[in-house]
Order: C-alpha cells, then structure tokens, then sequence
C-alpha cells in the first residue's frame, strides 16, 4: 500500500472550500486504498508566534520518517522553510491560494507572507495548486518553475439538476443565494450594497456561511445590513451542513457571490452543478473554474453588480438561460477522483525521485 502524510492546520470539519478539499483527498484515497495519514497540526493563523511554531515543528518531527508529506498551504504558508528541510522525505505544498492575497491584511503581513511563501515553495520537491490561474501566480510571482507545479482543481458532484425554481410554483419573489464565509474577500458588503439600489421587494437573500472564521467581521455584516434597511429582506443563516446546503440549492432561483479573490471557487461550481443560474466577480479563478459559462462582473463594483442583479431578477427568461449555460457546462466539470489522480500521481513522483 503507498503512504504519504497529509498535515492540516486546525480542525478537518472547518466548512470552508479549503478544508472540503482536504476531506474529499482523504476520501478518495481510502476508496483507492492508499494510505494517506491525516496528520493534523494546531491552528496557526497568519502571524504564528514561535511557541506555535516549535509546537508544529515537534508535531510533524513525528510523521512517518521518509514519507512524501503533503503540506496544506495555512500551515506551509507561514511556517519557516528550514523546518521543511529537517524532515527527512519529500514535502509537496499545496497551495489553494497565496496567503499574501488575503483580502484586509495589511501591507507589511502580506510582505512577510508573501517571503515566507515564495521561500516554502522553494524548498518544496513540488507543488500542487487548485487552478491553472494560480499556478500562473506561483510561477510569476514566486519563482516556482512551471514543470514542478501540478494543478488539481476541486472535483464537483454531479446530482441530478432539479430545475431551479426561477420564482415559480406561485412564488412573486426571486430567491437569491450566496455561499461563502463571512470574511472580506467572499464580498459579501459589495453584494449588500448592491442590494441596497434595488427596489426592496422582489427578491430575498439567504447568506450561508461560517460567522466565527472571522467575527468581527460576520459583526460587521449584519450591523451594514441592517444600516441599508436590508433586515427584512436578508437572512444570515450561519455554517449548513451538507443535507442544509442541498436544500438551500433547491430551493433557490439564483445564485450570487461577489468574491473580492478566489484561488478557485468552488461554491460556484456546485451551484452551477445543480441547476442554478450563477452570478460573480471576473477575478482569480472564477471564469476558469466555472468554464465561462457564469455572468461575471468586476470586483468590488457594487454598481455592475447592481445592475446584474436588476436584470436577472426582474426576467425569468434571462435567468432560465443562464442556468441552461451553467447547468451544461457543469458537466465537463472535473469529479473528485479526477483531482485525487492527479494529487496521488505527484505523491508518487516525488516518492520515486526522493532518496
């Protein structure tokens, strides 16, 4: 049986899309019966201090001696890169996005981030990246050589689409949906300020995410919602879990998150998987992982926005054809054993090329 080690910084159960791909690698891996170890590391954040530091070093002296070690990125990101070296098998960083774009850090983080990443990176035997528009970054910005890099971009469940409810079945108003954490780069107050311009009947959001990532800024959000007079017509409804999130996509006309970044995005993706007619910002990943087939708009241009959301809501039609370009573009989506392929193929190379 091959082995390999995957070291993940805070709790696996995090509803985030990175944690989701950490869970959907180790799934796949047990069904293909290879053993990758989940081996899980304390939280660090973005500015560890050393105490974090020498306990994560302690903790991943301990892994399997000569086993290829996958490294998620909120751990590879911020950790030294000497402590890397020490290990004694090859290291693979996978990276979802480099920490130093974070929205709302500061100037002198993002600097230290972003040496602390390019050095990591460096040291690594090779890379895997969730996006071809990543990998570009990594190779542009922070000097990893193409031919190390392998992108894996997040697989999609594929239900059978039930049609979107595109304000049917009686209903006057349109159901609009966005999934993403409460933190400044989901942009969810570019989307609120959007909202605020329409006219305030015809439509209802529902907000899915988690609110404890980032509290101060979950505060934030709702204390602007209800600021712009939004209270009535927007709901907060927190983390769902799987069965939660289903019935939300069901239930919905149209899906709508204004990202400020994205190293892939994935919540896009399984909106457009289920039927739904998806709106979301030109940046990052976006148009690459929904295959060109969303309505994109700029980033943090709650105008455009505005204007999107205006005609979408107010034309059944345009939304029926949005989702008809969503829903068949779904299905050239890669499937998560694609992604494990290609994750378990660089295990394995760097395995055979290690000492």
């Amino acid at each position: 049986m091959s082995g390999a080690v995957f070291a993940i910084p805070g709790r696996l159960d995090t509803p985030t899309g990175g944690y989701e791909y950490a869970r959907r690698l180790l799934a796949e891996a047990g069904r293909e019966r290879y053993h990758l170890a989940h081996w899980p590391l304390p939280p660090l954040g973005l500015a560890p201090d050393g105490a974090a530091i020498d306990g994560v070093a302690e903790r991943l002296a301990r892994a399997p001696a000569g086993w290829p070690m996958l490294i998620d990125g909120l751990a590879g990101g911020v950790l030294p890169a000497a402590l890397f070296a020490e290990l004694g098998g090859p290291v693979v960083a996978l990276c979802h996005h480099p920490l130093a774009l974070e929205t709302g850090i500061d100037t002198a983080l993002a600097e230290r981030l972003r040496e602390s990443e390019r050095a990591m990176l460096a040291a690594a035997s090779a890379v895997i990246t969730t996006s071809a528009a990543t990998a570009g970054i990594l190779a542009r910005d922070f000097g990893v050589e193409p031919d190390r890099i392998t992108v894996a971009p997040p697989g999609t469940e594929r239900p059978e689409p039930r049609p979107a409810c595109l304000a049917r079945e009686g209903r006057e108003e349109v159901w609009l949906l966005a999934v993403g954490t409460l933190s400044p780069r989901k942009g969810h107050d570019v989307l609120l300020e959007a909202l605020a311009t329409l006219p305030r009947e015809g439509w209802r959001l529902t907000i899915l995410g988690a609110a404890d990532l980032d509290p101060d800024h979950a505060a934030h959000l709702e204390a602007r919602a209800e600021a712009l007079g939004l209270t009535e017509r927007v709901r907060f409804r927190g983390a769902a879990d799987r069965e939660t999130l289903e019935d939300h996509y069901a239930r919905a006309d149209l899906f709508v998150l204004a990202s400020r970044y994205e190293g892939y995005g994935m919540a896009y993706t399984e909106a457009m998987a289920r039927g739904l007619p998806v709106l979301g910002s030109e940046v990052g990943a976006v148009r690459e992982a929904t295959l060109d087939a969303a309505l994109l708009v700029p980033p943090g241009d709650p105008e455009a926005l505005a204007a999107a959301l205006s005609r979408l809501i107010g034309s059944v039609e345009e939304r029926r054809a949005l989702a008809e370009r969503c829903r068949a573009a779904a299905a050239r989506l890669p499937r998560w054993s694609d992604t494990w392929r290609q994750v378990a193929t660089t295990l394995d190379a760097v395995r055979a090329d290690g000492p």
